[in-house]
């Protein structure tokens, strides 16, 4: 088919024509195909499959195990229909090595008639235990004359969607394959691909395997394109931003040197070293852009504070962005606490509301040089007089587009704000240098005094009431006490919800005061809460996991976590951040559901061995995979579609210097690559 033209005289390549060029792809179900991202050809191309069924070989009945999927061939000895309440269709199928039992629950005459005594047919399906022992329900049936249930190939199965038949989805990639195969182009320069298949042959073999093939050859060579691409992408938002001009902070610190000064204890070498990094880059001519790793209680908010006070010194404003009104509050409290000794009032813009309309006003003035806030900063009647520096706390929350909301508060002209984002969800350094490549990386690898250790330990659910007992037994000697629910009300079978805990809890622990907190709780009740509980008379707060990131309790030193098998390794590890910030040892207790999993277990016993973040993310990539750790559906980091850092970290060197090549050179290749793996990604700009 030849290629088409568009508008402007491009040359359309025929993987980037629209899925309906497809034959028999019409608008209804071209809108079902976008459901999974499929728009052009060559998202189905690149649409792999997530397993394959072997219908290469005719199995023998004797030979089939169950859970095994396979095709078997024979001849019916008898069909009946049985039940009155559920009819079902009963089929005894026979080859030479045995007897297999297929049961249809839905059926029609025309079935019946096709199933009939005598008749030779080969079936595929999954061979289960039934109540009559091992049988195929529903499987695919071919008689003589009609096309052959065996494949050349493995037989893949895709991602799929409500609404749209496998085998719909298969007919879509093969004619992708047919139309786009042969005029694939190969935009990475021939010296510094991988060895292995063409991206063609790659493409071919991930879809329609042999029995028995290594498919991570071609993978890889998938893997490193989309990974170039991403990084190369992101080299030329830093090669723009470089283009920018910043907001030069080149002061004497003077506001610096009193926070530090005052402070009750001294900072880490690695705060101090990452305070200097901050500073060169506020002192340039350049815009700031900077992400800063560090583990639960690695003192990244004070780092946070020692750049604000340089851009105040220096006569600009600062925004500081949560992702909850908690955390936001938490950081009013803290920077309020450190810096009004030094004449400098935080204003918080969480939410519309009374007084909204004021606060909006003085920060649009520039009667305010530190603003706190959550997304509600975005709002397009918040204006800054001179934004200098945006701080965004745990920035994985948040996507480039909202990265871009904020900072471009601070345009003005060619000058631009400066950026911080600080995550307290650490990865590999490695990792970390191709996710943000169009960023600086500081990371705090110490922790500040202060910190006592954690005890973990792991207590089947049967042993709650052992646990109320030594709960209630610190809380009688001053401690207290975090029980973590990671729901709000019932509605989830066997799982204790929040609300419902919170009552049980009260009356469990008689004459010590339960507080509870969720995320559907107005303002000013988790406010109320979170004061009673952390200068008032609550000892134990029930709570979900809203009090994961960020909440500073110093008395806490206690943390009993409901369902500890259903959360994640990092967000286990966020919660037990919480206690032993006071100087007091913490103890944190995992309730589970036996029996526990594979990864249940693995993640508990991590979370056992070691208290070091980044050492607890490593594992964490290894049991669930980047995508997951990641996700896919946040845009602020990446969604890969074949990539994988974990599995493809021994690339990431090699996709560095590719991608520092592909930015230095003809820009054709990379606009092709972007239009090939980043969809809409690349018309996003400088974040």
């Amino acid at each position: 088919m030849p290629s088409s033209t568009s508008a402007s005289g491009h040359t359309q390549a025929s993987w980037e024509r629209p899925i309906t060029a497809l034959p028999g792809i019409g608008p209804a179900l071209a809108e079902r195909l976008a459901c999974l991202e499929i728009q052009t050809v060559g998202d189905a191309l690149f649409h792999l499959p997530v397993r394959y069924e072997d219908r290469t070989r005719i199995e023998p009945i004797r030979g089939l195990r169950i859970g095994q999927s396979a095709i078997v061939e024979g001849e019916i000895l008898a069909a009946a229909t049985t039940g009155r309440a559920r009819a079902s269709l009963l089929i005894e199928l026979a080859d030479d090595s045995g007897l297999l039992r297929l049961r249809f629950f839905h059926f029609n005459v025309a079935l019946r008639r096709k199933l009939a005594t005598g008749a030779r047919v080969s079936v595929y399906g999954e061979l289960r235990l039934g109540p009559l022992g091992p049988e195929m329900v529903h499987p695919e049936v071919r008689c003589a004359g009609e096309p052959s249930l065996r494949e050349a190939t493995l037989t893949p199965v895709y991602p799929n969607t409500e609404g749209l038949s496998m085998n719909t989805l298969r007919r879509t990639v093969r004619a992708a394959l047919a139309l786009a195969l042969p005029d694939l182009v190969e935009y990475l320069p021939a010296a510094r691909r991988l060895s292995g298949p063409t991206l063609a042959a790659a493409l071919r073999l991930l879809h329609g395997p042999p029995p028995g093939c290594d498919l991570a050859p071609a993978r890889a060579v998938l893997a490193f394109e989309e990974l170039v691409t991403h990084h190369a992408h992101l080299l030329t938002l830093r090669h723009a931003q470089g283009r920018s001009l910043g907001r030069p902070c080149r002061v004497p610190g003077r506001l610096l040197t009193q926070f530090l000064e005052a402070l009750p204890f001294t900072p880490t070498k690695a705060q101090m070293t990452v305070i200097a990094e901050i500073r060169r880059d506020l002192e340039s001519k350049r815009p700031m852009r900077r992400v800063l790793q560090g583990d639960v209680g690695s003192g990244k908010t004070l780092v946070a504070a020692a750049a604000a006070l340089l851009v105040i010194e220096a006569g600009y404003q600062v925004a500081i962005m949560a992702p909850t009104e908690l955390l936001a509050r938490q950081h009013m409290e803290t920077f309020g606490r450190w810096l009004q000794p030094l004449g400098i009032e935080p204003l918080g813009l969480m939410r519309l509301g009374p007084g909204a309309a004021a606060r909006r006003a003085k920060v649009r003035d520039g009667e305010t040089r530190l603003v706190v806030g959550t997304q509600a900063m975005f709002q397009e009647a918040v204006g800054f007089e001179q934004l200098g520096l945006v701080v965004i706390d745990e920035q994985h929350r948040f996507g480039v587009q909202e990265r871009q909301a904020l900072t471009a508060k601070g345009k003005a002209g060619a000058r631009r704000a400066h950026l911080l984002a600080m995550s307290a969800t650490p990865i590999p350094r490695t990792l970390a240098q191709s996710v943000y490549a169009d960023l600086d990386l500081s990371i705090l690898d110490e922790r500040p005094p202060g910190r006592a250790p954690v005890t973990t330990v792991a207590l089947a659910e049967n042993r709650r009431e052992e646990v109320v007992e030594r709960v209630r037994a610190a809380c009688l000697t001053g401690a207290k006490a975090y029980w973590v629910c990671p729901l709000i009300e019932e509605g989830e079978q066997d799982l204790k919800a929040a609300v419902a805990l919170h009552a049980e809890l009260a009356q469990a622990l008689a004459g010590i005061r339960v507080g509870l907190i969720h995320g559907r709780m107005k303002a000013v009740d988790k406010d109320r809460a979170m004061e009673e509980f952390a200068r008032g008379p609550v000892q134990v707060l029930v709570a979900t996991t809203v009090i994961e990131v960020g909440v500073d309790v110093p008395a806490a030193s206690l943390l009993v976590v409901e369902n500890a098998e259903r959360l994640g390794l990092a967000q286990l590890h966020q919660l037990r951040g919480r206690i032993g910030r006071g100087g007091l040892p913490g103890h944190c207790v995992l309730l589970y559901k036996p029996p526990l999993g594979d990864m249940a277990r693995e993640r508990i016993a991590c979370l056992r061995e070691t208290d070091d973040g980044f050492l607890i993310a490593r594992r964490d990539l290894e049991l669930r995979g980047a995508g997951e750790v990641f996700g896919v559906r946040q845009t602020g980091l990446p969604g890969f579609r074949v990539a994988d850092f974990m599995r493809d970290e021994a690339l990431l060197p090699a996709v560095a210097q590719t991608a520092a090549v592909l930015v230095q050179g003809d820009p054709a290749p990379l606009l092709g690559l972007r239009k090939r793996w980043l969809r809409e990604r690349h018309e996003l700009g400088s974040a």
